[in-house]
């Protein structure tokens, strides 16, 4: 299998080298608007360079992953469809609704797949409460706490390019809790805090942020971010129902010590937290892409199609509605369902 890969940054040259590994990928060819670090990449590798997009797609590979910058994702989902390749792309599809649904219309009716990077579908403790709350071992359901915590801000550059706390990252937390308890929400109720450092407000956005959502079934959850966490890296969900409570995330190297003396949680914590979403959810990652590799040679169903993103999204727009108008918005209300 050919793979071409648009994008080296971060992200990108962690997907590249899990491709390099693949057992079913022959050639792997890398591009990016920033050649130094293509060629760097396909030096370490013995990856394919090559000069642009142009190239990549005259190279005739059986699929795409896209890894560039999120402003460049749509138009290159479009252009993967119109080529008619399978395409894996790193969340969002676009920071609007607008841009998602012209790029998933141009999905749809070139018929080709288009999958989508929300890893913690693939993560074992996620999928493990998706299995206990699916098969009602929980009993009924009644609330559910959902956190992202970064534990240092991202540079003040990124945040107008970010599309703002909710959609950047509590997207993430988003589509966990409707991958997880097979519900959907229906109500938000959304505030943020600018009070961090000043670049947070001075780009519109927020450095922390809170939300209550109501879902389908009257279930109540909480969904909350911050980008200033200094005790470490810190992704959780918590899953309590008339039956039992769990949580995904929680071990030794969950950034938080408990106070009580006798208490079950270590307050000598053997192990570093974890140092970012890399490093965290790593084994999701690869998981994601080797699920990927699968949907191509037409062994497996698409685990997480365009349209799971346009769902996060609209729910990200409607805490963004929620937090600038300081009241309830019903999903109906957000355009694109």
């Amino acid at each position: 299998m050919r793979i071409g890969l648009i994008g080296t940054g971060r992200i990108g040259s962690f997907h590249a080298a899990t491709l390099h590994r693949s057992p079913e990928v022959d050639s792997l060819a890398v591009t990016d608007a920033d050649p130094a670090r293509a060629a760097d990449l396909a030096d370490r590798l013995g990856a394919t360079l090559l000069p642009s997009v142009d190239e990549l797609l005259a190279w005739s590979p059986d699929a795409v992953v896209i890894t560039a910058a999120t402003s460049a994702h749509a138009e290159l989902i479009a252009r993967a469809a119109r080529a008619g390749l399978p395409a894996f792309c790193e969340k969002p599809i676009a920071l609007d609704l607008a841009g998602t649904l012209a790029a998933l219309r141009e999905v749809d009716e070139s018929g080709t797949v288009l999958q989508l990077g929300f890893q913690r579908r693939f993560d074992a403790g996620y999928t493990a409460a998706r299995e206990a709350v699916r098969e009602g071992r929980l009993g009924r359901l009644h609330t559910v706490r959902a956190m992202t915590s970064d534990p240092a801000p991202p540079p003040a550059a990124y945040l107008p390019l970010s599309g703002g706390l909710y959609r950047d990252c509590l997207v993430h937390d988003f589509d966990a809790l409707r991958w997880v308890t097979g519900l959907e929400v229906t109500h938000v109720y959304a505030t943020g805090s600018d009070a961090g450092p000043a670049m947070f407000a001075e780009a519109g956005d927020v450095d922390t942020a809170a939300a209550v959502l109501t879902l389908s079934d009257g279930t109540l959850a909480t969904a909350t971010a911050t980008r200033c966490n200094g005790a470490g890296y810190d992704v959780r969900m918590e899953l309590a129902g008339e039956r039992d409570q769990i949580a995904v995330g929680l071990d030794a190297r969950t950034p938080i010590t408990s106070t009580e003396p006798s208490g079950p949680w270590p307050t000598d914590k053997p192990d570093k937290p974890w140092s970012g979403f890399l490093e965290r959810f790593a084994p999701a990652y690869e998981a994601e892409l080797a699920a990927f590799v699968d949907v191509v040679r037409g062994e497996r169903a698409n685990p997480c199609d365009g349209r799971e993103a346009l769902h996060a999204l609209r729910i990200a727009e409607a805490c963004e509605l929620s937090r600038h108008e300081r009241r309830p918005v019903a999903l109906a209300e957000i355009p694109g369902a």
